[in-house]
């Protein structure tokens, strides 16, 4: 039995909640790539990098520390950043210092 349905009806979106998660992505995404990469990588791949980020960041807190719950918009930030640090520098390690 499936429980996509049951996650489906839980999950509410509203337009703010995709529009934070677009400014959160931007922000982490450019200062990530400019701190790793020491560029940006433009704005709609520094917004995947960020989003990516957001998600590895908050996975390993939970994971590492036994954070959880929410930090709001500028924890977010932070939290994105990490994650996106560490996914650009494994991009990084794996493809041999060319990003």
């Amino acid at each position: 039995m499936s429980t996509a349905p049951a996650l489906a009806s839980q999950f509410q979106v509203d337009p703010g909640s995709w529009f934070a998660w677009i400014v959160v992505g931007l922000v982490a995404g450019a200062v990530a790539a400019r701190v790793v990469a020491g560029r940006g990588f433009g704005c709609i791949a520094d917004i995947i990098v960020g989003i990516a980020g957001a998600i590895i960041g908050g996975f390993l807190l939970g994971s590492l520390f036994g954070a959880s719950g929410t930090v709001h918009f500028w924890g977010s930030i932070v939290v994105a950043f990490l994650g996106a640090v560490v996914l650009l520098a494994a991009l990084k390690l794996v493809s041999g210092g060319r990003l």
